[in-house]
């Protein structure tokens, strides 16, 4: 289960993607959305600590696509500048910041306009970097890395009627006897796509799988990852159908069938092609829909742990999948906010962390969770307590009003079990000058979040905050 640990505000307008890194013993996330990159500090507890931003090429972005690597001994990060239809490099400093090293610009020869998604690629040669494209320049492009991290141009395949690349929002490479293998997921085109990738960073088109109504969920084809357990080489699929959107705007062809909301997994054959292998459908139970970032949390020699970020179900839903390739769920999360591609694992120590973020403009935040064995709470509920102090020159009608906007909230989060409140009354002299405390029940760990999260709680902050002079909030479980 996914433990909420901390979070933070950004100065982006939101998070759209999120990437962490190790270097030097400290480990660090980079939350990149329209604007800039927020970079923080993470500790061994999953706390966040802001330590500097970077501004995007035309401050404007967003950073869709991030990855982290070394190169030659030199830490880089690489953003998909989305709407700056430019690749930027950045070379990580010793603290944790970035110092942009390259920038690479679209041109009629590769796809790098709309890029989105980005993947590392190691040859003995040297280091890859691997480019999708979405709307006016589908199609899948390969850059060698420079040890100064400046890009060169190996090779683009243009998307046509037989490959799916066409919105490409996940890559996975995998590394079977020697070979390396390149998957893709085409958005628009509603499939995924074999690659054999060769030493020199040129690449071949090997096998392509397209959705049916059947037996395939590949509508809005997103996210795309994989893992090796025992002697078997998985990919697994997620998708965002296109349900989601509406037929006459973003979608190309608009003629689709929806047939529900399912994760797939393939399994490679030995020439390095996918292969149908399971799905797991969304029910009652699970939280599938619109699902936008797979990540794996933690690998075993049978069996891996996988995260599915959901933007239609705003949720975090853990998965088993086992050497056989069976995917199963196992406890889920509701966020109280939409995941759009900002979902990281991150491991510390023997701990795992997920990094999390929305491209919802009024959230502009950062969270971190650890993923651990489910608390039982048997039949505890959760006290939320709220101490406030409001500034001196705070009107009696501005402290009226912003009680009543907090009893409102009731109204507009049902999670909320119970909601009261009142003016101190102690004759201690220890309140802090604190003056009203207001007590709110929640029966789960998910109704904590999605109160915290949600657009009334958000734009109740935003409200009376400018009257706030002192807050204290504290959490503790108890019987009912």
């Amino acid at each position: 289960m996914p433990y909420m640990q901390d979070f933070k505000s950004i100065s982006a307008n939101n998070t759209v993607t999120v990437t962490s890194y190790e270097k030097g013993g400290a480990h660090y996330v980079y939350a990149g959305g329209f604007g800039g990159i927020d970079i923080f500090s993470l500790n061994k507890e999953g706390k966040l600590t802001p330590i500097g931003s970077q501004a995007l090429y035309k401050e404007d972005g967003p950073a869709r696509g991030m990855v982290v690597d070394r190169i030659k001994g030199t830490d880089f990060l690489f953003v998909a500048n989305k709407h700056g239809n430019a690749i930027e490099t950045f070379k990580i400093l010793d603290n944790g910041t970035l110092d942009r090293v390259s920038l690479t610009m679209d041109t009629d020869e590769t796809h790098l306009g709309i890029a989105i998604t980005l993947q590392v690629v190691h040859m003995k040669q040297g280091s890859y970097l691997f480019i999708g494209g979405l709307e006016e320049t589908p199609g899948l492009s390969s850059f060698k890395i420079q040890d100064d991290g400046k890009l060169a141009h190996v090779q683009s395949m243009k998307d046509d009627e037989k490959i799916y690349t066409d919105g490409i929002i996940g890559m996975f490479t995998h590394k079977i006897k020697g070979k390396t293998y390149l998957y893709t997921g085409g958005f628009q085109d509603n499939g995924v796509s074999s690659f054999r990738v060769y030493e020199n960073g040129s690449f071949k088109n090997i096998n392509n799988i397209g959705d049916t109504t059947t037996d395939r969920y590949l509508t809005g084809a997103y996210p795309v990852t994989g893992v090796k357990l025992g002697d078997h080489y998985y990919v697994i699929v997620g998708h965002r159908h296109h349900k989601y959107y509406e037929k006459n705007g973003f979608i190309k062809n608009p003629d689709f069938v929806y047939h529900g909301d399912a994760v797939s997994v393939f399994k490679v054959n030995r020439k390095g092609a996918l292969v149908p292998h399971s799905i797991l459908k969304d029910d009652e139970n699970t939280k599938l829909q619109g699902q936008t970032r797979i990540e794996i949390v933690s690998v075993k020699s049978n069996e891996a742990i996988l995260a599915v970020g959901t933007r239609d179900d705003a949720s975090i839903q853990l998965c088993k999948l086992d050497v056989n390739g069976t995917l199963t769920p196992i406890n889920y999360l509701e966020t109280g906010y939409s995941i759009y591609y900002g979902l990281r694992s991150h491991k510390i120590d023997d701990d795992n962390f997920l990094i999390a973020g929305s491209n919802r403009f009024d959230l502009k935040k950062v969270v971190s969770y650890k993923v651990s064995p489910k608390i039982n709470r048997g039949k505890k509920v959760l006290r939320h307590i709220v101490n406030l102090k409001y500034k001196e020159e705070a009107t009696e009608a501005q402290i009226d009003e912003a009680v009543k906007a907090f009893e409102n909230i009731k109204n507009e989060i049902p999670e909320i079990e119970h909601l009261e409140w009142g003016v101190n009354d102690s004759k201690e002299g220890v309140s802090k000058g604190l003056t009203h405390t207001f007590t709110l029940t929640f029966k789960d760990d998910h109704a904590r979040e999605i109160y915290l999260f949600h657009e009334a709680h958000i734009n109740l902050v935003t409200k009376i905050g400018p009257i706030i002079d002192d807050v204290l909030v504290m959490d503790y479980w108890t019987e009912q």
